[in-house]
């Protein structure tokens, strides 16, 4: 092994493993399950597609720019601690590293609530279940550790291997649509904005990865130009697509028929074409589950060696394998995976995986709010004028969502939030002081 500065990391990752790394990490588990989370709000969880899909545009201009003023490695931990700080840059680098953590969690469970249409027995043991998660997030840990570049051509591959199925559910929802069976616009007893809010968080775990493509900056040409591009074009393909499909979805099976479904998309596809049909789509989740599963574990090893550049966490996150991988940060990663899979899968796996995602979502709402910030301050010294003004108005914009979407998460996740986030304020005060002494 040896330490980062003795190792000189090629330039890997161009526009389509940028691209794919985004849009794979984002196409995953969360559109795949969420039919089954959104089928008790009626149409306005439809809708919450379009507002989670505005709002994240907001934040992929504002991480565009930021990037710009901010071209390193660790996305948005970078640029919170290069504009409000390393106390501010460690909050961040903490909250972004459990939301990865609990993100990989959460995809394992899909995964493993997918493969139950092949191997019933898998979903209905609760210990098989786990031991399948765990053997499956220690095999993507392993690739991972091997090379970045074999992690970025297994990004390419399956992230177009997973939207196929989708485009093909969209097919076949729309040419053999029930617009009867469509679910009232408001069935529960929720204000119409309060019930918007909430779906807003929800869908907000099927946007949630497309920073990832800001945080490899070191394996990447030209990252100032690369990054702005994957970041419109990967949030322009997934908001489409998902938009698309759902809908699909929810025009061939009842909404009480989702409620409770481990694969419904699997049971949309059975419906219309029958076991073969099914087939097809879990296969298709399947792929699409590891594939945003590879991207979430690449980021959870790339964060924590950022944070550690800056000494904001143990020089230990600097330990490179032969490869030039982080490998203690994917060790460590893969050992706080499977403690969340060991104390949440006598949940269930629906409520495990809502869990996750909420937990996920909101942390990485958390990084969004706070980059909206930085950028305020970058904003101070740029000359006045039209373009300004207009950064400040998006960036306002950004804040407002990211706060907005984090309100709707529920007193519940906020709480088990700010729990993590003081766990992790001892780490930050013995690694301050190491730094004092040296």
């Amino acid at each position: 092994m040896e330490s980062v500065s003795q190792h000189d990391s090629g330039k890997e990752i161009g526009f389509w493993r940028g691209w794919s790394i985004a849009v794979g990490c984002a196409i995953g588990s969360g559109v795949f399950m969420m039919p089954t989370l959104l089928a008790p709000y009626g149409m306005l969880g439809l809708a919450g597609w379009l507002t989670a899909g505005a709002g994240t545009l907001l934040v992929a201009l504002s991480l565009s720019r930021l990037v710009r003023r901010v071209p390193k490695l660790g996305g948005p931990y970078a640029y919170v601690q290069a504009g409000l700080g390393d106390f501010a840059g460690f909050l961040i680098a903490w909250t972004y590293w459990i939301a990865c953590i609990a993100a990989i969690s959460g995809i394992s469970i899909a995964f493993v609530g997918y493969l139950g249409v092949f191997l019933p027995a898998v979903t209905e043991s609760a210990v098989l279940s786990l031991l399948v998660a765990l053997a499956l997030v220690w095999t993507v840990v392993g690739l991972n550790i091997r090379s970045v570049e074999s992690s970025g051509t297994f990004q390419v591959v399956t992230t177009i291997l997973k939207i196929l199925p989708l485009l093909f559910i969209i097919v076949l929802g729309f040419t053999n649509m029930q617009p009867d069976i469509l679910p009232p616009v408001n069935p529960t007893e929720l204000h119409p904005f309060a019930l918007l809010a909430t779906v807003t968080t929800l869908v907000m775990w099927s946007f949630i990865g497309i920073e990832t493509a800001t945080v490899p900056t070191d394996n990447m040409v030209e990252p100032e130009k690369l990054i702005p591009r994957i970041l419109i074009a990967s949030v322009l393909t997934i908001l489409i697509i998902y938009f698309l499909v759902s809908l699909a979805v929810a025009l061939v099976v009842p909404a009480s028929e989702l409620v409770g479904s481990t694969a419904p998309f699997a049971l949309a596809a059975t419906k219309v074409m029958g076991p073969v049909g099914g087939a097809i789509i879990t296969v298709g989740a399947l792929i699409s589950t590891l594939g945003s599963l590879n991207a979430n574990t690449l980021t959870a090893g790339q964060v924590p060696l950022a944070a550690a550049k800056d000494h904001l966490l143990p020089v230990k996150f600097l330990t490179l394998s032969q490869s030039g991988t982080p490998i203690f940060s994917f060790l460590v990663s893969g050992g706080f995976v499977s403690l969340l899979l060991v104390l949440n899968y006598t949940k269930g796996l629906i409520a495990a995986f809502t869990f996750m995602a909420m937990l996920s979502t909101l942390s990485t709402l958390m990084a969004y709010a706070f980059c909206a910030v930085a950028e305020f301050y970058f904003l101070k010294n740029d000359r006045a004028g039209p373009e300004r003004t207009r950064a400040i108005l998006l960036s306002g914009a950004a804040f407002l969502y990211s706060f907005f979407a984090i309100w709707g998460a529920g007193s519940e996740i906020v709480f088990y939030s700010f729990m993590l986030i003081i766990v992790g304020m001892p780490f930050y005060a013995l690694v301050r002081e190491d730094v004092r002494d040296q």
